[in-house]
């Protein structure tokens, strides 16, 4: 009986290690995945701010524009 239990102890302890390895592993495996997808987001925020930066540009061109040619009819 008592070989049982260590046996059993012995036996929890190997299934613990297990999980803890099996863990450590997807959790390395995650990493590249989860900087990925990190950068998805920082990407597009990139590309809405020069879409903006472009289109108050472009406003700004098309005002001045619009400007210049009422000066010029009077």
């Amino acid at each position: 009986m008592v070989d049982n239990i260590s046996n059993s102890g012995r036996f929890a302890r190997d299934a613990q290690k297990r999980t803890t390895a099996a863990t450590e592993i997807g959790m390395i495996a995650l990493k590249p995945i989860m900087h990925f997808q990190v950068s998805i987001p920082r990407m597009w925020a990139d590309s809405i701010e020069r879409f903006a930066g472009n289109y108050e540009k472009g406003f700004e061109e098309t005002v001045t524009a619009v400007e210049d040619r009422g000066l010029r009819a009077r």
